[in-house]
Order: C-alpha cells, then sequence, then structure tokens
C-alpha cells in the first residue's frame, strides 16, 4: 500500500474530512458534528448535493408505521431477500442485512430530525415484492438535501465548494492522514486551482457518487457503454476519487456491474421527466411493447437489469403505453411530458399503430391478453404484479413513450464492512478511511432495485459519521 514518505507540511487541521456533499456525504457530516467532531466538507463542483439533488428522492424502507397503517405487510428481511433477487445473489450479505435493518429508522431520521415531508402514499417499484418506497414531497432528492443544509447550519458547519481531491495521505504507518486537494478548483481542468494539505485527524470519509459519466472508466469495464449511450447523471460523475482510493488499496468490488435505467426516453436528454411517466404510469398501470411485434416481452415491474437488457436484446427503443385510468390511479401530472412531446396522446389504439409503426393487430391482442389479466388478477404472460388500483388498458386517451436504457447508476466501488470502513486487498480496514454511497460497492450486486440508493446513502452515510468520529 502506499505511503506518504515524508510527513507532510498541513495547511489545516480538522477531525473529519468528508469528501462530497450529496445524500451521504452531508449525512455523514451531521453525524460526525452531532459526535463532536470538527468536520470539513469538501466539493469539487460549484454547487451542493451532486447527482442527489437530481434523484427522484424515494427512500424504500421496510416494516414502517405508514406501511401498517397501509395494511401492508413487509419486513426487513423481505426488502433482504428482494436486493438478492435483484443482485443474483452478487450481494454482500451482512451489507444489506444492516441497510434493510436500518432502513426505517434511516427514512424516520430524515421526519424527525431533518424535516423532510414526504407524500402520502407509499409505491411499488419493480423488483419490489411489495409497496415500500416514500417519495418526498417535490418528487426530488432536493428535498432531503435542503434539510440535511439547515441541519449543517445548525451545528455551525458550511460546505466549501470548487475543491477538487488529488490525493488521499497516508502516514507511515499506513494509516489515512489527510488529503491533499485544489482549492478554486475549475471543472473540468484538473490543475486548475492551489494546492492544499488538510490533515484529518480522526478520519477521511469518501462520498464522492459514482461514475457514469467517466467514458474512459465504464467502458473498460463494459466496452458497450460508449460516449453514444446517455446518462441520466449530472456531467461531473466521474472517477478520479475512486481510482485515487483503488490507488492506495482498496478492494474494487463490481466495477463490471453497471446500471441502465430502462426508464429513460431517448427524445430528451440527460434524466429529463419521461421516467416520470414510465415508473409510475406505464410500468405499474400499462404495457411496454415491442414495436416490431406488437407484443409484450418482459415484466414491466421486474427488476431494472432485466428491464433494460429485454429492450437492448429489441435494438431499438421500445414503447411505454397507458390510458386515461393509469394516469388518474397514479395521481402524477403528465402535463409537462405532454407539453415536450415526450409523451404523445392518442385516441385509437390505431393512431399508435400508425405512429410508432407497430403491427396493429398484433397490438390488439396484446391489449386484450393483458386486459383478461387485469380482471383476473394475475398476469398471465410475465406475472407482473397487479397493483391494486389497476384497471383494464381501455380508458381513453391513451399516453406513449419511447423508451430505451440510460447509465443510471454504478453498483460497484470501493469494498466496506459494516462499519463503512474501507477494505484493503487482504479484507482489512485501512485505518482512518471511511465510505459511504455510490462509490462504494457490494451492496447491491447486479442489480440495484430503484428507491434503495437513498436508503443506502442515508444508513451508510449516518454509520460512517458516527464512526469516524469515534
Amino acid at each position: 500500500m502506499p505511503v506518504e514518505q515524508t510527513a507532510p507540511r498541513w495547511d489545516e487541521e480538522t477531525d473529519v474530512v468528508v469528501i462530497g456533499s450529496g445524500l451521504a456525504g452531508l449525512a455523514a457530516a451531521i453525524e460526525a458534528g452531532a459526535a463532536g467532531s470538527s468536520v470539513v466538507i469538501l466539493e469539487k463542483m460549484k454547487g451542493f448535493g451532486g447527482n442527489s439533488t437530481i434523484s427522484d428522492g424515494v427512500v424504500a424502507a421496510a416494516g414502517t408505521p405508514m406501511q401498517a397503517e397501509s395494511n401492508i405487510v413487509d419486513t426487513p428481511r423481505r426488502m433482504y431477500d428482494d436486493m438478492l433477487k435483484a443482485g443474483l445473489g452478487l450481494n454482500q450479505p451482512e451489507l444489506v442485512r444492516i441497510l434493510t435493518e436500518q432502513s426505517s429508522e434511516a427514512l424516520q431520521w430524515t421526519i424527525d430530525v431533518l424535516g423532510v415531508k414526504y407524500r402520502d402514499r407509499i409505491d411499488q417499484f419493480g423488483g419490489h415484492s411489495v409497496p415500500r418506497c416514500f417519495t418526498t414531497h417535490n418528487h426530488s432528492g432536493s428535498a432531503i438535501i435542503k434539510q440535511q443544509l439547515h441541519k449543517l447550519k445548525e451545528q455551525g458547519m458550511k460546505i466549501r465548494t470548487r475543491v477538487l481531491l488529488k490525493k488521499i495521505l497516508m502516514n507511515n504507518r499506513n494509516r489515512v492522514s489527510g488529503v491533499l486537494v485544489q482549492e478554486g478548483y475549475q471543472y473540468p481542468e484538473s490543475e486548475s486551482g492551489v494546492e492544499k494539505r488538510i490533515k484529518a485527524r480522526k478520519a477521511v470519509v469518501l462520498a464522492t457518487g459514482g461514475f457514469a459519466n467517466d467514458i474512459a472508466l465504464r467502458t473498460s469495464q463494459d466496452p458497450r457503454l460508449t460516449r453514444e449511450i446517455g446518462s441520466t447523471n449530472k456531467f461531473s460523475t466521474t472517477g478520479e476519487a475512486l481510482r485515487e482510493a483503488l490507488r492506495i488499496g482498496a478492494m474494487p468490488v463490481h466495477l463490471s456491474w453497471i446500471q441502465l435505467g430502462p426508464w429513460a426516453c431517448p427524445d430528451e436528454k440527460g434524466y429529463g421527466i419521461g421516467p416520470d411517466f414510465a415508473s409510475y404510469i406505464a410500468f405499474p398501470y400499462g404495457i411496454l411493447v415491442n414495436p416490431q411485434t406488437g407484443r409484450r416481452f418482459v415484466n414491466e415491474l421486474g427488476d431494472r437489469k432485466m428491464r433494460a437488457d429485454a429492450i437492448l436484446q429489441v435494438g431499438q427503443p421500445c414503447i411505454g403505453l397507458a390510458d386515461e385510468a393509469g394516469v388518474r390511479a397514479s395521481g402524477k401530472s403528465i402535463a409537462r411530458c405532454l407539453k415536450k412531446g415526450i409523451v404523445k396522446k392518442f385516441d385509437t389504439l390505431e393512431e399508435i399503430a400508425e405512429v410508432y409503426q407497430i403491427p396493429i393487430p398484433s397490438l390488439k391482442k396484446t391489449v386484450e391478453t393483458f386486459n383478461m389479466g387485469v380482471d383476473r388478477g394475475r398476469d398471465p404472460e410475465f406475472d407482473k404484479p397487479v397493483v391494486s388500483n389497476a384497471t383494464p388498458l381501455k380508458h381513453l386517451p391513451y399516453y406513449g413513450i419511447r423508451l430505451w436504457p440510460k447509465v443510471h447508476h454504478t453498483m460497484g466501488g470501493v469494498l466496506i464492512n459494516t462499519r463503512a470502513q474501507v477494505l484493503d486487498l487482504s479484507h482489512e480496514p485501512i485505518d482512518g478511511f471511511y465510505a459511504a454511497g455510490e462509490v462504494t460497492g457490494g451492496i447491491h450486486g447486479a442489480c440495484r432495485l430503484g428507491s434503495c440508493a437513498i436508503t443506502d446513502c442515508l444508513v451508510f452515510g449516518r454509520i460512517a459519521g458516527r464512526n469516524s468520529a469515534s
């Protein structure tokens, strides 16, 4: 493991250095501060929150009081089983156990300690066996980030922006002792700004997110993911901090497992607004159709990998369809989607077939078979769960969207233990080094279930903060 050969001259000292200002980093900072430690929070961009601010703000939690009030039977063990099923059993079991067992507590922490407001509904996303997905009042992770920032202000902490991590520094005892950074950094100029060394008397917490927009890193792991494949992430989701963690000996895990969002629309850039229609309306209440055949080809509420792989196998954008009843049942407004032309409105199946070049006889047969399954409470083709307020697909008008996967989440990163300590190549903790959030790997295995990322950030961010301060 690389070490500093001579003791550096420090420009500043603090107890804990947190790298990254997303959900995981801010959770760590709050807990470290609450434990009495001085904390420096560093963010490479000029704004706070990173990718967390554009997330959909949905937290997965099992065994909550709200579920009990709605007569939803759920347990951490059931959520654990769902995550391992989606992850193809590649998940680190003890990390999943911690996440699921502390999921309800993490959700309650955002409510009781941070003051986050949630919508009065519980959704069921693909791969989850029951409804356990709680959406912030504004359907954005920014609702949690904003309240975390309020809490940090109460604690007297500030985030330093435009500070790029250059090196993680270690002493001659192989302990992380601080960081070398570039203050005044101007993205993407890696040499911009002024070098500064910050000593971490207790620990460094890495919470820099994933590498969805690091083309070199992602194509080295999956050659399909060239620059031509879009991403739902902010452009700043690059892997320089991950590379630095690997340089000092952190154990990499699952770097090649990169998740594509099956709800992404090729007719808009970035995450966009189309996923809102696909995730909350088309997938639970409607169908996904291969335009070449007019037939369904996958369980619309299967996990993300299952659906994304199935769409890629078709080889062209597929069509998500729903009707007016599905829109009403979702409680969502699709006005913006219609205005931008991402979602189109139709009065007949014939119109849908004409616009999307779908064979009309097979499309009609597909809708007929699907409707019979809804009436009977069981999908005969793909065993898709029939949600409680679903109705047959026949209430005009119809709505359609083109869907093609985009890079969304990188399941791989550094390996941590249940204390959020980063492990080295011998599976031993690197002293003074913690990590949380998407920069870590092993928790989600081959496929992350939707809404489990924020839970991951909150649970392990808090754990990293508490332990880094001890």
